[in-house]
């Protein structure tokens, strides 16, 4: 198996992080002392907005009017096809239940968490696939409050499609809040009451390190990095299509990599023609961001064979995965590691983001050799429970006590004895550690 690289990229997804991480310490540690006044400083400070930041239900309310109904009808359909996803992954979880051994029964319960935090991104556009692929899938979870935030605009508030769709999703509040103030108000419960049990959302590299930062307080989707494509390509791919592909994803930032794993020589020399003619059509400030990431973040490999193409792809594991090659089910069954897997020219990562139904919130920067995108799962805990009989307890408590001696642990050796000697006093066990 070998591997040629005809253009390599420059640098990587993790190019430039130290920069962010003392900035947003700094303003998570302020407004944790500060509390709600600090965040409006920072709301002030940011998106210089000066309004309410818990945004009223009159306020939500009256966004519906403004949305156009054509919009309106993309995003009922939109979130139909998450809602619908999501349902049958709610339906994959089952709460489990086994005797182990006579008298002794244990299983696992799953149960929402009380409380998430959806970040929505909104500046420029209105990300409204974001609410969706966030709010649906909590409040489908069985999450008791939902709250999203999302930038406002100074004078307006928060985009008014957004608020639409977070109505649509069942969003239980919403604060017009944006970057690291949102999140660090979502996670101390500022203006709500609520502090979330997990952070969920796309952001920029600020929102990404204030959720890795607050990790471990409270849970979060996934450690993110900027948006990533790899596309695997032969020589039955259409070179067009896979260009547009790339560049499709180039757009959403200067630091978007975009790979392309080829099969095929002729293939992979006229997508690399085609990908700067196709960049250069873009309108601005898409066409910047897609040249920059192309020129710093684009690769294409030229693999001898499809295992090795296999094996690569495995290696980067990226976010998006797209496979424009014959014998599509050979590609389904031996990929691993990918955030969300696009077989065929007939779907493409555009399909995923906005509407056709699996989540478009996934692992970046080689996160999905471990974890999956963001699901049903995500928002709920699978928690153990067991029961026993007294008579089940006769083998059990021996064995602990025994186990417990040969550990050093006296004091979890007599939580056995005492049951023991409860339940059996006329008995004799052998409760020293084996030598």
């Amino acid at each position: 198996m070998a591997i040629e690289y005809l253009k390599r990229a420059q640098k990587t997804a993790a190019t430039g992080e130290q920069d962010v991480r003392a900035t947003v310490q700094a303003i998570l540690d302020e407004i944790e002392a500060g509390g709600e006044d600090k965040a409006r400083d920072y709301a002030r400070k940011f998106d210089s907005w000066d309004g309410e930041i818990l945004v009223s239900p009159e306020v939500r309310a009256a966004a519906e009017a403004r949305v156009p109904q054509k919009l309106k009808d993309d995003i009922r359909f939109a979130h139909d096809q998450v809602r619908r996803f999501a349902e049958a992954q709610r339906g994959a979880l089952q709460d489990a239940e086994v005797e182990l051994s006579p008298g002794l029964v244990a299983g696992h319960r799953n149960i929402p968490m009380s409380a998430a935090g959806c970040y929505v991104p909104g500046g420029r556009y209105a990300h409204v696939a974001s609410a969706i692929m966030s709010v649906t899938t909590a409040k489908t979870a069985g999450v008791e409050h939902v709250i999203a935030c999302s930038p406002p605009k100074p004078g307006e508030g928060v985009n008014p499609a957004i608020l639409y769709t977070l109505d649509l999703c069942g969003a239980d509040s919403v604060l017009a809040l944006g970057g690291v103030q949102g999140v660090a108000a979502m996670a101390f419960g500022l203006f709500t009451g609520h502090a979330a049990d997990i952070l969920v959302g796309p952001g920029n590299q600020f929102v990404a390190e204030a959720k890795r930062i607050l990790y471990g307080r409270v849970g979060i989707d996934m450690f993110a990095g900027p948006s990533e494509v790899m596309v695997i390509a032969d020589a039955t791919a259409d070179p067009e299509i896979v260009a547009w592909d790339l560049v499709g994803q180039a757009e959403h930032g200067y630091n978007s990599p975009a790979w392309l794993i080829a099969l095929d020589r002729g293939m992979a020399e006229r997508v690399a023609d085609l990908v700067p003619q196709l960049i250069a059509q873009l309108p601005e400030v898409n066409r910047t961001n897609a040249e920059a990431a192309w020129r710093d973040y684009g690769e294409i490999a030229l693999a001898d064979s499809p295992e090795a193409a296999a094996v690569l792809s495995d290696d980067y594991a990226s976010e998006h995965l797209e496979v424009h090659c014959a014998d599509l089910d050979w590609w389904l069954q031996r990929l691993r590691n990918y955030g969300s897997l696009f077989l065929g020219e007939e779907t493409t990562v555009a399909f995923g983001d906005k509407t056709s139904g699996p989540n478009h919130i996934l692992p970046t920067k080689g996160a999905a050799r471990y974890t999956g995108g963001l699901s049903v799962g995500k928002f709920m805990k699978t928690v153990t429970w067991q029961r026993m009989s007294r008579e089940a307890t006769k083998e059990i408590g021996q064995v602990t006590a025994r186990i417990s001696r040969l550990e050093g642990m006296e004091a979890h050796a007599r939580t056995a004895d005492v049951r023991l000697e409860k339940w059996f006093p006329d008995e004799d066990f052998d409760l020293a550690a084996a030598e």
